[in-house]
């Protein structure tokens, strides 16, 4: 008898090993789907992207551009940002957030 116990305990442990790798690799499926390269982008449709950006940008105040170029491009905290224009850090984040979302506005038509 005990061994039919063995056995069935080690049945059942297999069991729910199988299925935690069937759960993983499902998981890891949904997660990283792409296994395939993207061809890199042609020249034009890199000079095209930069001329939309360049067309959004021109949009916005002098002083919106600054924060964005300074958060983005220059790698400036907003800590640092709101330092140099004295304002509060919440000051920077709302009109950052409010520039991004008007951006991704006028971007997606």
């Amino acid at each position: 008898m005990e061994q039919s116990e063995y056995n069935r305990y080690k049945t059942e442990i297999y069991r729910i090993g199988w299925r935690l790798q069937y759960r993983a690799k499902k998981i890891r499926r949904r997660e990283h789907g792409f296994d395939r390269e993207f061809p890199a982008p042609s020249f034009t449709e890199l000079s095209d992207n930069k001329v939309a950006v360049e067309q959004i940008l021109r949009t916005l105040s002098s002083y919106e551009r600054t924060i964005l170029q300074k958060i983005y491009l220059e790698g400036l905290s907003e800590a640092e940002v709101a330092h140099q224009f004295n304002i509060t850090q919440q000051g920077v984040n709302k009109c950052k957030r409010k520039l991004l979302q008007n951006l991704s506005q006028t971007a997606n038509f």
